[in-house]
Formats: C-alpha cells, sequence, structure tokens
C-alpha cells in the first residue's frame, strides 16, 4: 500500500470528482484511477459502488472505514515529517486553522508570531461555522481550531486552551438619538432595526437566545456571514448589528457609528484553541498552541484586542456596575 492511494482515495471523496481529484494530486485521472483500483486490489473490497461501464456513483461503507484511516495515516506522516524537519532545522510546511468568523481580529497577533517563530511555516486560514470545525478536526484537514469553549463538549475528542473572553456591544449610527446613549438592554434593543449574522452561524444562535431570554424576538431587516459588511450596514444605513467589543479595535468603529454595552445580561464567551488528542505530537498543532498560550498568559493577547486595562464583568449585582465601567473605558465609550 503506498501513501499517495490514500491520498487519491481522501482527494476523490472530498472532490466528489475524479477529474477534480486528479488534478488536486497533480497526475492524470487515469494515473489516479489505477491507483485506487490497486488499493482496492491489495486490501481485498471495493471502495466505489460502480454501475454500467464502471461508473461510479458512492463510496461503499468499507471505502469510508479506508478513508478514515487514510487521513489519519496521512495525518500521522505528515507529522512525522515535520517532526524531522523541526529537528534539522528546517521546519516547513502549511499549518490549517479553522475559525468563526468573530475570531478574525485575534488572529493577526497570533498569526504574526508564529511566521516570526517559524518563517518557514504558511498559515490557512479557514473562516467557518462551528459544524465545519467539527469535521475539519475529526478528518485532519484542520491542524487546530479557535471557537467558543462552550462547544467542548461536542468537541469531545479535542482539547482546549482557553485564550481570551469575548464580551459583547451594540453597534449603532452615531446620530442624535444616541447621542446621550451608552448602555441598552437587550429588551431595549430589541426594539431597534437589525442587520445580524445568519441564522445557521453559531454566533447568531446566541444573539437569539440572548433575546429570548431577555423575553424578546428579532427579525434582522439584513442577513449576513460577515461581520464587517453588517458593521458597513450601521454605517450607511439606520440598521443597527451586534459586534464582540473587540471589534471596535480592531479593525475598529467606522466612522458614524458608536457601540452601547448590551446589558441585562451581559454576554462573555470564552474562546479556546481547539486540536485533536493524539498519543503522538503533532507539531503544527502544537505551535499553534504554545503561542497561544504565551500571548495569553502574558497579557499581551487581551491588551491587544481590548487595550490595557483589563476588565472582566462580575457575576453578581454588586460587581457588574464596575464592570460596565471598565468595558465601556476599554471600548472608547468615556
Amino acid at each position: 500500500m503506498f501513501l499517495k492511494q490514500l491520498e487519491y482515495l481522501v482527494a476523490v471523496i472530498e472532490e466528489n470528482h475524479f477529474g477534480r481529484a486528479a488534478a488536486r494530486c497533480n497526475v492524470t485521472q487515469p494515473s489516479l484511477s489505477n491507483g485506487i483500483k490497486q488499493l482496492e486490489l491489495e486490501l481485498g473490497v471495493t471502495l466505489f459502488k460502480r454501475g454500467r461501464g464502471q461508473r461510479l456513483y458512492g463510496i461503499t461503507a468499507e471505502g469510508e472505514k479506508v478513508a478514515s484511516w487514510g487521513r489519519l495515516i496521512i495525518a500521522n506522516f505528515s507529522a512525522l515529517s515535520n517532526s524531522i524537519a523541526e529537528m534539522q532545522g528546517n521546519l516547513h510546511g502549511k499549518l490549517s486553522i479553522g475559525a468563526m468568523p468573530s475570531m478574525s481580529p485575534v488572529l493577526p497577533i497570533i498569526l504574526q508570531r508564529i511566521r516570526k517563530a517559524y518563517p518557514g511555516l504558511s498559515v490557512d486560514v479557514r473562516f467557518v461555522g462551528n459544524d465545519e470545525i467539527k469535521i475539519g478536526l475529526d478528518n485532519y484537514s484542520l491542524d487546530c481550531a479557535i471557537t467558543y469553549v462552550d462547544d467542548a463538549d461536542a468537541l469531545g475528542w479535542c482539547n482546549v486552551l482557553p485564550v481570551f473572553t469575548e464580551t459583547w456591544g451594540l453597534l449603532v449610527p452615531d446620530s442624535f438619538e444616541f447621542e446621550d446613549v451608552e448602555e441598552i438592554t437587550w429588551k431595549d434593543a430589541a426594539k431597534l432595526p437589525f442587520a445580524l449574522l445568519r441564522q445557521s452561524m453559531h454566533e447568531r444562535r446566541i444573539i437569539d437566545s440572548t433575546f429570548s431570554l431577555a423575553g424578546c424576538e428579532v427579525v434582522p431587516k439584513i442577513e449576513s456571514e460577515s461581520i464587517l459588511h453588517l458593521m458597513f450596514q450601521t454605517q450607511y444605513t439606520e440598521l443597527c448589528t451586534v459586534i464582540p467589543y473587540h471589534f471596535t479595535r480592531m479593525p475598529g468603529l467606522h466612522e458614524g457609528t458608536k457601540v452601547l454595552l448590551l446589558k441585562d445580561p451581559v454576554v462573555r464567551k470564552e474562546v479556546g484553541l481547539f486540536w485533536v488528542k493524539a498519543e503522538t505530537e503533532m507539531p503544527m498543532s502544537r505551535i499553534a498552541v504554545e503561542i497561544s498560550k504565551e500571548l495569553s498568559d502574558s497579557g499581551e493577547l487581551h491588551n491587544f484586542l481590548y487595550g490595557p486595562k483589563q476588565f472582566m464583568v462580575g457575576d453578581d449585582e454588586d460587581n457588574q456596575s464596575d464592570g460596565y465601567a471598565a468595558i465601556k473605558e476599554a471600548a472608547g465609550l468615556d
């Protein structure tokens, strides 16, 4: 059995097309087809369902099993190659990171530190939903992912390192209506016209559940998968949107907008780095973990996202007012 044959099999399944799979593997289609046939002969199983003229129309249960093992073998071989290259001071290759859309301002400082420490690496960032993150980690197409720690149960086969806490605010037009307003309840915010993320996205589900907890429901005028697009909607129209507070610094508030503290409740979500548990160390995920831990422990990541003044919103009534003031100061609202 050759590693290339397993790569051919995985490529056909993921591309769902022999021609695209051959192009991805940089071989001719006949070479790819012959490689898969040889793999079937060696294992003594049929990997794909075939109809008349040997036309393929699906993968068999045995094919799924072989593909699952194939991904693991390919990932471990890649880890072996990377480990040897690192021992020789010549680590190169690609680090693949999955991330939720709200994490986009978090990645520059992490990736810059990775590139500085390992200049031979390239980084592939994929902004996807939680379902795609789970699939990517499970099939080893992602080395690690940044998402909400409260989803850890759904990623039980992964390790998790908490890296920062996300707090949300309401982005509104900087108009006379909000001239003297610095905070707003979710219940009062629900009366405003909204642009929000799509319902299929994890952040949107959190937003909807928080509005529901406040006894209200919001039907947005605009939906999008891009937080930046929603921020432009607020800048140029009457619509409001919900954004993570770190977007007020990176990329920063657009002219003609301001952010209000959303309270009752104040939403705080812990964000972590996830990677697959394995007996053998995977160099790419280890690098991401080491850099993220260093930035988190030193407070550098927090300062990058929120400024030098730290804040934490208390869980009890006595501490919450202080938390509000600190958040507003960090967001530039004072």
